[in-house]
């Protein structure tokens, strides 16, 4: 049996792979990895990246950059240009990072899953039942991130980015087998939410969750690091405009983000459970009745071109 195969065995033992990644002083490991990781030695980053290879399927054919200061560089590697292809059609929210389809549907009573059976408070999620309300009756999808993909998230579609309430907490696993053994998980994990609005006054939330060995969140727009021992203020209002697929900001080592929209979004067919997407690919379509008047008419100046070209 080959390395590969034996780590596959052993992380797919439940027990195993909960006791590891959770019964562990998680908060302690996790500041030490945001210490460790950006030391900036040749073969600290080498030693570090090659170990990082046997537990992960590493591909950094798509990053900028060919070589790194430190583990943390390559964690928060930026892509080449032209590696990401954003979905234009202004009636499309696109996914904001890299990742793969967790739990999503429909935000019932307040509650919505973070795994089959595993619900959890909307209210408890935000910190604010008035912030929850806004999206009783929409849609949510759960992104989760694996350490190995691009870390940087965007913005889904153009508009302006309200507020960010940032809430402390701890840093379990976010890995499948966590969420179904801990009750309201991303209720517990350090969290920021981050209200945008959209076309046509549209109401979108982006909530990164951090995990173990993960802690910290930059947001370009606040230019503060958000992490375990942030003093605060932990609700930020903000005014700040974003184009679709702008950069916002990453996560110091990764985890989950979930996206949500207000009723009448809905997913776009074809995402699944286990779907692996991209950042840009389209994750949710507006009603036309959301859309603006410039909206419409560009979508239909698309499709006069289309068809002038076929």
């Amino acid at each position: 049996m080959n390395l590969a195969a034996l780590r596959d065995r052993l992380l797919l033992q439940e027990d195993l792979n909960f006791l590891l990644t959770n019964r562990v002083p998680r908060i302690a490991l996790t500041r030490f990895m945001g210490w460790f990781s950006k030391i900036r030695h040749p073969w600290v980053c080498r030693a570090s990246i090659a170990v990082w290879r046997l537990f992960t399927e590493l591909d950094l054919r798509d990053a900028k950059k060919v070589h790194f200061d430190s583990l943390h560089d390559c964690f928060t590697r930026e892509l080449k240009p032209g590696a990401r292809t954003i979905d234009p059609r202004p009636d499309v929210l696109a996914s904001p990072c890299d990742g793969i389809v967790g739990a999503h549907g429909v935000v019932q009573a307040g509650t919505v899953l973070q795994a089959k059976g595993s619900p959890y408070a909307l209210a408890e999620l935000f910190g604010s039942a008035e912030q929850a309300a806004r999206f009783e009756g929409g849609s949510y999808l759960t992104l989760r991130l694996t350490s190995s993909m691009y870390h940087r998230f965007h913005a889904p579609c153009d508009g302006r980015i309200r507020h960010v309430s940032y809430i402390a907490g701890d840093t379990w696993n976010v890995n499948p087998i966590a969420l179904q053994r801990v009750r309201a998980l991303f209720c517990r994990n350090e969290r920021a939410c981050i209200r945008l609005q959209g076309p046509g006054g549209l109401e979108v939330a982006l909530v990164p969750v951090a995990a173990i060995l993960v802690a910290s969140i930059r947001l370009h727009f606040l230019n503060v690091l958000l992490h375990l021992r942030w003093p605060g203020p932990t609700q930020m209002p903000c005014d700040h405009v974003v184009t679709k697929g702008q950069e916002l900001g990453w996560f110091e080592h990764g985890s989950t983000i979930i996206v949500f929209a207000p009723p009448g979004v809905r997913l776009v067919e074809g995402l699944t459970t286990g779907t692996r997407v991209q950042m840009g690919q389209a994750l949710m379509r507006l009603p036309s009745q959301m859309r603006t008047a410039d909206e419409a008419d560009a979508e239909h100046a698309a499709h006069a071109s289309q068809g002038a070209h076929a």
